[in-house]
């Protein structure tokens, strides 16, 4: 678990799957390879679990600590394939354009360089998703090209791990 001024950033739990699916079946998780229904969003949840278990690190849930309110997801996320290990955040719509993503992205970020030695990542950005490239421009990444995550074509940001 980590925290940050606003967020706590906690493992999955079961309950979480309401409002999980209710996003992955939307329009909005368009740029994070959905839509999907909810048995996908159960396996997506599972998989991070997964994950997290295999390389030691991976993506949390995010909760907003005033509320407990349960309202994305962010972490290091570094499937086989993948080009490198990438900071990954997404916020629900609901909860989007109070600065809540590049909040998350950053304690990731520290807890990345000071806590598992990281000195190398990205973000893998859909190009089309303008909130997300200025989620990682505010966070000193610069666009250095793109790269094959099929079924799709990223854009490649480094993020400078000495802040």
């Amino acid at each position: 678990m980590l925290e940050s001024e606003r967020l706590t950033l906690r493992e999955f739990r079961a309950d979480d799957l309401e409002p999980y699916a209710a996003f992955w079946a939307s329009e909005a998780s368009r740029f994070v390879g959905g839509p999907c229904g909810r048995n996908d969003a159960w396996r997506r949840m599972a998989m991070y679990s997964g994950h997290r278990v295999l390389r030691g690190y991976g993506i949390w849930a995010i909760e907003e600590s005033a509320s407990g309110a349960f309202i994305g997801q962010a972490g290091l996320w570094y499937p086989e394939g993948w080009p490198e290990p990438e900071i990954h955040w997404t916020v629900f719509p609901a909860h989007q354009g109070r600065g809540f993503a590049t909040e998350a992205a950053r304690r990731v970020r520290r807890h990345a360089r000071d806590e598992l030695g990281f000195t190398r990542l990205v973000s893998c950005i859909e190009p089309a998703n303008g909130a997300s490239v200025k989620v990682a421009l505010r966070l000193g990444a610069e666009r250095e090209g793109s790269a094959s995550v099929p079924p799709r074509i990223l854009d490649i940001y480094r993020h400078d791990m000495g802040f």
